[in-house]
């Protein structure tokens, strides 16, 4: 919703600018009855129903247009001028009055269409990624979904979660390009993921899974040329608590952050696979699984280019190493909340693209209870 449509549901919001059209009004015919020349309070008289379309609420803009043609009419007669001059003075204040209505009256229609469709695409975001339970086996998770501009609220960016007979295991991922083609792309893939991600034996099986779901979406739509681009990098992660195994799969994604004892490390893949959906053989690049210790106490931070690619004024971007490093956190929900803060104090809140977060750690061992 608009600043002017919250304005006009709640007008006393407007605090002390509420008193700035009464405040013309008044100005306006003072400045008619004492001013040296005639006609001095005219651009006063015609402001007021301007002002009181930015600060007032329909009604209240109304109200003050229809006050302002009044007291035109009136200061015209107090003051004794010709019938001509008193048509001019109202004709030019009902004219502005008029316009400024209708131009409110167009903002407020559009806004209330955009408040609408902004409700229909958080709906749909809710529908296709519908955010993990705080909770997933032995690990405790925590995501957020960012977008660059309030407007929208859904686009290419994607994560999901899963318990599996292998572990947790994990997907964060970002479809080229924006709009209801990514939206559609995105929601293959986290779908495929969901059906999959239970079943696969390896991370590399599921990822070839997922690469086939999106390169058949691409056959089947029929955008021509752009079907072809329609391709997503991501990463896969698979999480073994009990054995301390972090398993990694990297598909031209940026990598996961691994922070350990206040240190962040990037997980860079040992060989970088392709994007998802490329349509090129699997075996071109195969894609490497890479393994490291993950431990209580530790945490593993994926995240889109929305937060690798964030830049500051001067155009340097962000860097979750230096950002992080240092830092105690309380949770993976304190994390991601300090990595949303950390990038939004980066960019001054002029994010440049969407960005997905998702945080993992072990949940703390069950306390162990001993016989007496």
């Amino acid at each position: 919703m608009t600043a002017e449509d919250l304005m006009a549901e709640y007008p006393g919001r407007a605090g002390p600018l509420a008193l700035l059209p009464g405040l013309l009004l008044v100005c306006g015919v003072l400045a008619d009855v004492f001013g040296p020349v005639p006609y001095t309070g005219l651009p006063l008289l015609a402001a007021a129903p301007l002002v009181g379309c930015m600060v007032l609420p329909f009604r209240g803009a109304v109200i003050t247009a229809l006050c302002a043609c009044a007291v035109s009419v009136a200061t015209d007669l107090l003051v004794h001028r010709p019938v001509l001059a008193l048509v001019v003075d109202l004709l030019d204040v009902a004219v502005i009055s008029a316009i400024a209505l209708w131009l409110k009256w167009v903002v407020r229609r559009q806004g209330r269409r955009f408040a609408a469709m902004r409700a229909v695409a958080e709906v749909a975001q809710r529908a296709v990624l519908p955010p993990p339970p705080p909770r997933v086996g032995a690990l405790s998770v925590a995501t957020r979904y960012e977008c660059a501009y309030a407007e929208a609220q859904i686009g290419g960016d994607f994560f999901a979660v899963r318990s599996s007979p292998f572990g947790v295991r994990a997907l964060i991922g970002d479809v080229r390009g924006k709009g209801l083609p990514a939206v559609s792309a995105m929601a293959v893939v986290t779908s495929a993921f969901r059906e999959a991600a239970g079943r696969m034996p390896s991370l590399r099986a599921l990822a070839d899974h997922l690469d086939r779901a999106l390169a058949r979406f691409a056959e089947d739509t029929e955008d021509g040329p752009d079907a072809l681009e329609r391709f997503a990098t991501a990463v896969l992660v698979e999480i073994g608590v009990e054995e301390g195994v972090l398993r990694v799969c990297n598909r031209g994604h940026p990598p996961p952050y691994l922070i350990r004892d206040e240190q962040v490390r990037a997980l860079e893949p040992s060989v970088a696979g392709l994007p998802l959906g490329m349509g090129l053989p699997e075996d071109a690049v195969p894609p490497g699984t890479d393994s490291h210790a993950f431990c209580r106490g530790d945490y593993l931070l994926l995240v889109t280019d929305g937060v690798t690619e964030a830049r500051d004024e001067e155009g340097t971007y962000y860097e979750p190493r230096t950002g992080l490093s240092g830092r105690g956190f309380h949770g993976a929900s304190h994390l991601v909340d300090t990595v949303v803060a950390e990038v939004t104090a980066w960019t001054g809140g002029q994010r440049q693209d969407d960005m997905a977060i998702l945080a993992l750690t072990p949940l703390p061992a069950p306390p162990s209870t001993s016989q007496g």
